[in-house]
C-alpha cells in the first residue's frame, strides 16, 4: 500500500530570513525618477539592508486605466533588487484603488457609521464587501503572483496594508447578515444572544439587521506575524510600550520569530508635534524589538518623499541625505544585525514564564458606551500590568483566555470583562492544577453574550477568589484616589465580602469601604479590586511572581535596564541617557564589539550588550 502524500510545510519567516536579520523598509520607487534607483541600492548595500517592500500603493501606476498592466518599471526594479542581493516583499497594491474605480464603480467607495461617502484622495477607501472591488483587486493580485511568484528577487507577500478600514455600505451589511445566519441559524437564537427584548429592539426579518460599529482581525491565516510600530520619542514610557507590542506579536506568532513591518527612522507626521528620535533611540528600539524576537527590522519608509502627505515622516535616508545623521545611524544598525544574524534568527525568547490573558470580544464588550466609568480604558488597564511586569524585569507572553496555560507559572488577567463558560473553566482548572492566577477588578461580569451573571461575576470565580458577595462596584473619578493599606488604588473599587477561607492581604482605609479587603488571596488564586498605583503594583507582582517561581533574565539591575534572554544570548537595554554599570557574574563576550565582559559591563546612554556566555 503506497504511503500517503505528505503535505507541504507551511512557509515560515526562516524561508525568507535564511539565517539573516531582515532589515530594509517600504521602498516607493514610483516617486522617484528611475536615474536615482542605482543611488538608492548603493546606499542600501552601505546601510546594509537585505530586504525592501515595494508596491503597497502602486495600483494606480501598475493600472493606470481599468484592465490596463503597466509592470515594465516593476519587472525593472525586480532585476535591479536581485542583482544586488536584496530580496523584495512585493506588495498586493490592494490598500489603495485608482481614482477611476471609485468614478466608475461608486459602490466600491465605503461609507461610514452615518452613511457619508468615503471619497478617494486619500488611502484606504474601498469597501471590502464590494463584489467590484473584490474582483479588481484579485484580478490584479493574479496577474502579480504569477508575473513575479518565481522571480529570485522575491522573498515574501505583503498582503493589503494596515487593516484599518470599515464599512457600512448595503453589501457590508448583506455580508454580515449572512455570517449572523451561519452563527445563529435563527432569529429567535440572534435575538436571545442579543438581548433584543431590552427598548423592544427584537428583529422579525433578518434585513432589519444592520452592521455594527467596531471589527477586529486575527493572525490565523498568515505565514508570517509582523506588526506596525510607532512609540512616541518622548513618551517616558515608549520602552514599555515597544516591549508591550513586541510581546503580544511574538504570542500571536506562538512564540516563534516576527516582524518589526514598519517603524520610524525619526519623527512621524501625525501627532500634534512630531519630535524626532534622539541619538541612539533609533538603534536601542530596534535591538529591544530583536530582543524580543523579531527577525526582522523595517521602516516605513527607505527615502523621505518629497511630497504628499507623508513628506515629513522620516525614512532611512531623510532630508538631509546620507551625510545626515540618520542615514549614519541606520547603518550602524544594518552592522549590528549583521553581527546577530548567525546566533539570533529563528531562536525563541527564553524565560518568558508569565501569560498576560487577553481577548479580544472582552476588549470590545468593556468599551461599550453605559458602563460604569468611562476612565476605565481596557488598553490602558493592559498596559498598566504589564508596565509592571516590564518594571520587575519579567519577560512575559499573551495568552488568550481558552487557550492551554499550563505551561505557565503565573497567569496575570489585567481585565476581562467578559468570558465565556469554556474560558472560567480552564482559569479554575488552571489554578487547580498547581498554577497561580492573580485577576484585575472587573473580570467575568459578563458571559459570551454581554449578558450579566448572577452575583456580578460567575460563582466559579467568586469561589475561586474566595468572594462571597460583590455587594457593589465603585468606580473612581479621573483624579480621585483609594486609600489602602500600604498602597493607593486608582480607577475602580469594588465593596466585597470576603469567604471565610480567604485572606484579605489588603484592606481599604476610610471611606465607605474601610476594611473591606482591596487584595484577595485564596491559595494560589488573588483578586485586586482596584488598580494600585504603578510604584505599588510592580512590587505586589514581583512577589506573587517569585512566590509562583518565576525568576528574572538577571538580578540586580539599575533603574531603566532592561535585560531579555533569547537563545543563548542576553540582551541588555538601557533605556537611560547616565551611564551605569550591570553586574553580569561570570565571563562573556559582547557581539557587538568583540569585547570580553567579566563580572559587570558599563552601559552608556541608551547603550545595548549582546552577551553569550564565554567557553
Amino acid at each position: 500500500m503506497p504511503a500517503p502524500e505528505k503535505k507541504p510545510l507551511a512557509p515560515t519567516l526562516a524561508h525568507a530570513t535564511r539565517a539573516r536579520i531582515l532589515f530594509g523598509g517600504d521602498y516607493n520607487p514610483e516617486q522617484w525618477p528611475q536615474e536615482l534607483w542605482p543611488e538608492d541600492v548603493r546606499l542600501m548595500k552601505e546601510a546594509g539592508v537585505n530586504s525592501v517592500t515595494v508596491g503597497v500603493f502602486s495600483w494606480a501606476k501598475l493600472e493606470p486605466t481599468p484592465g490596463a498592466r503597466e509592470f515594465g518599471w516593476l519587472d525593472r526594479l525586480m532585476d535591479l533588487m536581485h542583482e544586488h542581493g536584496i530580496g523584495v516583499v512585493l506588495a498586493t497594491p490592494t490598500s489603495s484603488p485608482p481614482p477611476w474605480m471609485g468614478r466608475l464603480h461608486p459602490e466600491t467607495l465605503p461609507r461610514d457609521a452615518d452613511g457619508r461617502v468615503e471619497w478617494w484622495g486619500g488611502r484606504q477607501h474601498f469597501a471590502h464587501s464590494s463584489a467590484v472591488y473584490r474582483r479588481h483587486a484579485a484580478a490584479i493580485t493574479e496577474d502579480l503572483a504569477a508575473r513575479y511568484g518565481g522571480h529570485p528577487a522575491l522573498t515574501m507577500w505583503h498582503i493589503n496594508n494596515e487593516y484599518c478600514t470599515y464599512d457600512w455600505g448595503d453589501e457590508a451589511a448583506a455580508a454580515f447578515r449572512r455570517w449572523l445566519q451561519g452563527k445563529y441559524g435563527t432569529l429567535d437564537a440572534l435575538n436571545t444572544a442579543w438581548g433584543t427584548a431590552f427598548w423592544s429592539q427584537g428583529y422579525d426579518v433578518w434585513e432589519s439587521v444592520v452592521p455594527p460599529r467596531h471589527a477586529h482581525y486575527m493572525n490565523e491565516r498568515e505565514d508570517v506575524v509582523s506588526v506596525d510600530i510607532y512609540p512616541d520619542p518622548r513618551d517616558p514610557l515608549g520602552a514599555q510600550y515597544g516591549a508591550l507590542i513586541h510581546d503580544m506579536t511574538r504570542s500571536q506568532a506562538r512564540g516563534g520569530p516576527w516582524m518589526v513591518m514598519e517603524q520610524a527612522a525619526g519623527p512621524v507626521n501625525w501627532r500634534g508635534v512630531n519630535h524626532p528620535k534622539p541619538h541612539g533611540l533609533n538603534r536601542l528600539w530596534s535591538l529591544q524589538a530583536v530582543a524580543r524576537g523579531a527577525d526582522a527590522v523595517c521602516y516605513f519608509q527607505w527615502r523621505q518623499s518629497r511630497q504628499g502627505a507623508e513628506k515629513f515622516h522620516s525614512g532611512m535616508v531623510s532630508h538631509a541625505g546620507e551625510r545626515g545623521r540618520t542615514f549614519q545611524e541606520v547603518k550602524r544598525i544594518g552592522s549590528d544585525l549583521a553581527l546577530l544574524s548567525a546566533k539570533v534568527t529563528d531562536t525563541r525568547v527564553i524565560g518568558a514564564d508569565v501569560a498576560v490573558l487577553l481577548d479580544w470580544n472582552a476588549w470590545w464588550a468593556s468599551q461599550q458606551d453605559g458602563r460604569l466609568s468611562c476612565e476605565v480604558d481596557h488598553q490602558s488597564v493592559v498596559r498598566a500590568w504589564h508596565r509592571a511586569l516590564w518594571e520587575a524585569n519579567i519577560t512575559a507572553s499573551f495568552a488568550h483566555p481558552e487557550h492551554d496555560l499550563s505551561a505557565y507559572k503565573l497567569v496575570v488577567v489585567p481585565q476581562l470583562y467578559l468570558l465565556t463558560d469554556r474560558a472560567i473553566d480552564n482559569l479554575v482548572g488552571y489554578v487547580r492544577g498547581g498554577g497561580t492566577l492573580v485577576s484585575g477588578f472587573l473580570t467575568g461580569v459578563a458571559d459570551q453574550d454581554d449578558r450579566v451573571r448572577p452575583g456580578g461575576m460567575d460563582v466559579r470565580l467568586r469561589e475561586l477568589f474566595g468572594i462571597r458577595t460583590l455587594h457593589e462596584w465603585w468606580p473612581l473619578d479621573a483624579d480621585e484616589k483609594v486609600e489602602a493599606e500600604g498602597f493607593r488604588g486608582t480607577l475602580w473599587s469594588e465593596e466585597i465580602e470576603a469567604a471565610d477561607d480567604t485572606y484579605a492581604v489588603v484592606r481599604y482605609k476610610g471611606g465607605e469601604l474601610d476594611g473591606l479587603p482591596a487584595v484577595l488571596r485564596k491559595g494560589r488564586a488573588w483578586y485586586l479590586s482596584t488598580l494600585p498605583e504603578p510604584e505599588a503594583l510592580w512590587p505586589l507582582l514581583a512577589g506573587i511572581a517569585e512566590d509562583a517561581g518565576v525568576r528574572p533574565p538577571l538580578d540586580h539591575l539599575p533603574v531603566d535596564v532592561e535585560a531579555v534572554r533569547r537563545g543563548e544570548l542576553l540582551f541588555l537595554l538601557h533605556h537611560g541617557r547616565d551611564t551605569v554599570t550591570v553586574p553580569v557574574p561570570g565571563r562573556h563576550r559582547d557581539l557587538l564589539t568583540g569585547q570580553d565582559v567579566i563580572d559587570a559591563v558599563e552601559l552608556g546612554r541608551y547603550g545595548v550588550v549582546v552577551l553569550e556566555a564565554a567557553p
